[in-house]
């Protein structure tokens, strides 16, 4: 049962839930202008919890046939037979469950949107079969985040978590273009759908680098709509910025050796840096 548990959080990324998770927290935080009841919280990270690991479980079983045939991803655990297909979709059945659950237990919004958020969630990995803009729809799966937990507090939309989720959907559309660079020659022999494999290498780092100051340009616009943020937020718009340099700094179009730490070392210190600076902004200097 143990390697089992190992398998599946493996199979789902669950490190990778750090792209997502902090700016969730970021939308409740700006959603209550301070610390929302611990209980909300509780219910924002379990729905959050629930929805990607069923989103990555959808990901992986729609796709295992294309992982096992991809030398990168052939020994991931279903490809490789370490984990089976049914196995797989019980964990997606279950934390599709967790999640509806706890939207239910947010409010009732969150429970009539919840849904809709698995179609999207479920349909990314068919994207790439008919769309070049697959990066785009991943963009948006996260982007959703601070958006949710927004309403998850307030119960309504606003401006301020639209501009967040707007700077995390440039922000992860710009790195999965990044990460979708090592499957080109792949995804041309396959008949697999992205930009990179359109465009080529050097336009798909031009405009990963675009998305990424367009991500910076939506921050800013969360800056001066929320009335808590102060220094520190600005200060680390400007480091997030430093990192996004270093990110496209690592790789060439004739040498993408780093793209494993420009994908995940440096996104992760992004979203993390983001999400502390937030806190510490509206819970402690305000104050």
């Amino acid at each position: 049962m143990l390697t089992h548990l190992r398998e599946l959080l493996e199979l789902v990324k669950f490190s990778h839930t750090v792209f997502a998770l902090p700016f969730a927290l970021m939308g409740a935080l700006l959603a209550a202008d301070g610390l929302p009841p611990l209980g909300r919280i509780w219910w924002i990270i379990v729905a959050m919890v629930g929805a990607r690991t069923g989103a990555m479980g959808a990901n992986r079983l729609l796709d295992h046939r294309v992982d096992a045939a991809n030398p990168r991803t052939r020994d991931r655990a279903l490809p490789a037979g370490r984990l089976e297909t049914g196995q797989v979709f019980l964990l997606i059945v279950i934390s599709y469950a967790v999640f509806i659950f706890a939207a239910g237990r947010l409010n009732r919004l969150c429970f009539i949107l919840a849904p809709y958020v698995i179609i999207l969630l479920s349909a990314y990995s068919l994207t790439k079969h008919f769309t070049d803009y697959t990066h785009f729809v991943l963009g948006s799966c996260l982007g959703i985040a601070p958006v949710a937990a927004w309403i998850a507090v307030t119960g309504t939309p606003a401006w301020t978590p639209v501009w967040l989720g707007l700077a995390v959907i440039c922000w992860v559309s710009g790195f999965d273009l990044l990460y979708a660079l090592q499957d080109v020659d792949f995804d041309r022999g396959h008949d697999l759908h992205s930009l990179p494999t359109r465009i080529g290498i050097p336009a798909t780092l031009k405009l990963a680098r675009r998305l990424h100051l367009a991500m910076l340009g939506f921050l800013l616009l969360v800056f001066f709509s929320a009335p808590g943020l102060g220094w520190l937020f600005a200060a680390g718009w400007l480091a997030t910025a430093v990192l996004l340099h270093l990110e496209h700094d690592m790789l060439r179009p004739d040498d993408l050796r780093r793209i494993d730490a420009a994908f995940f070392t440096v996104n992760g210190w992004i979203s993390l840096s983001l999400f502390v600076v937030t806190a510490i902004d509206l819970l402690w200097l305000r104050n």
